[in-house]
């Protein structure tokens, strides 16, 4: 195995993982009172990132397999000015403060997990989305065109010119969605969801930087160790590693 490929895969992960588990050693061991030390114990701090994980890893998915299909479908040509309006449309969407959107999709579905797994799906779809359409729109015309004349269909253009070019932005529009999951799954706390928000909206409720701290330094650790690998998948995936 090549070093790069056994520093990116395992070493730089472990040690992520480690950070991971010092800061929850630490911020376990120095509380910083009773109050916070109801919520900083090793069962809830797991229990916590679980469900923080779930979270982020369930939405982003259900994201990138809704749109990455749509990004394809609307850069077909027949549907490219319906595809422009898609996007201004996801894009006017994501204005609106995830807070706001996570309250507005409470009122209507009520607490929980499944409420919040929707509105960070909503939330999660733009940057896949205008990344797919945009990767795709920009594959030069001179390649299709030269596949074209070989006489090959529009689906094989599709996956063996189209998808291939415009891979790592479509990559890029996925690690960004994903790294932004993670910051906004804190705010499931709200509404009944659980996660490390709890941690930080709890810390801010009663005073204790110790609980904003820890939960701030879990979800960083997590946003970068989500980053790291699907960069090592795509790097993978495109002969770089």
């Amino acid at each position: 195995m090549r070093p790069n490929r056994l520093i990116g895969w395992y070493v730089f992960p472990a040690l992520l993982i480690g950070c991971a588990v010092m800061v929850t050693v630490y911020f376990v061991q120095n509380p910083g009172g009773p109050m916070a030390a109801r919520l900083l114990s090793y069962a809830q701090v797991l229990t916590s990132t679980r469900q923080h994980l779930i979270l982020v890893l369930v939405s982003s998915l259900l994201a990138i397999m809704a749109a990455v299909p749509l990004g394809i479908m609307i850069s077909r040509p027949q549907f490219r000015k319906i595809g422009i309006v898609i996007e201004n449309v996801i894009n006017i969407a994501q204005t609106i403060p995830s807070l706001a959107i996570l309250a507005l999709f409470m009122t209507i579905l009520g607490l929980g997990f499944n409420t919040a797994i929707f509105a960070l799906w909503c939330y999660s779809l733009l940057p896949i989305l205008r990344n797919t359409f945009a990767g795709i729109k920009n594959v030069p015309e001179g390649a299709i065109q030269a596949a074209k004349g070989m006489g090959m269909t529009p689906w094989h253009i599709l996956r063996r010119i189209e998808l291939p070019l415009a891979y790592p932005i479509v990559m890029a529009g996925i690690r960004t969605a994903v790294v932004i999951n993670v910051g906004t799954a804190t705010l499931a706390t709200f509404i009944s969801a659980g996660g490390l928000g709890e941690l930080i909206v709890t810390g801010i409720s009663v005073g204790r930087d110790s609980l904003i701290i820890a939960g701030a330094l879990l979800s960083a650790i997590m946003a970068i160790l989500f980053d790291h690998i699907l960069g090592q998948v795509e790097a993978a995936l495109t002969g770089n590693n």
